[in-house]
């Protein structure tokens, strides 16, 4: 499905898949690129819109099949992206894991979880809920 614009948000819907990665990537760059963003935000972003969409790609709906839908919506006022994921796969908060303990060496440390906890450091706000049968995650980075 091709990029949509609606009242100033544009919207991507593709499916839950690995290999989509780089549709979505491109998708929020492009739309960045015509901004003020400086390339060191635009990779915080990929970063974080990496982790975010390989997670739903990988977990999100099991052995099923499914889709994601991104939003990006850039405000002026604050200058910011807001970066929307939702699925209708298995509903997962992963704001309420506990944050892992990087003091730890990497062995010693539990798998998973580093990467919601990075998109939490690199992006200004991250927001989950759950809401009419879809996982919604926001991401807003400052531009």
């Amino acid at each position: 499905m091709e990029p949509i614009k609606k009242d100033g948000i544009y919207e991507l819907k593709v499916d839950a898949l690995a290999e989509n990665l780089a549709r979505v990537t491109d998708f929020v760059n492009e739309r960045l690129e015509g901004t003020d963003c400086s390339m060191r935000v635009m990779m915080q972003i990929d970063v974080a819109v990496e982790e975010i969409f390989i997670n739903i790609a990988n977990y999100a709906y099991g052995q099923d099949k499914g889709d994601a839908i991104i939003r990006l919506e850039i405000k002026e006022e604050p200058f910011t992206a807001s970066i929307t994921f939702i699925d209708r796969g298995t509903p997962y908060d992963p704001l309420a894991k506990e944050d892992p303990d990087v003091t730890l060496a990497a062995a010693d440390r539990p798998i998973g979880g580093l990467g919601i906890y990075m998109t939490k450091k690199i992006m200004d706000d991250v927001l989950y809920e759950y809401k009419d049968g879809s996982n919604i995650l926001k991401l807003i980075k400052r531009l």
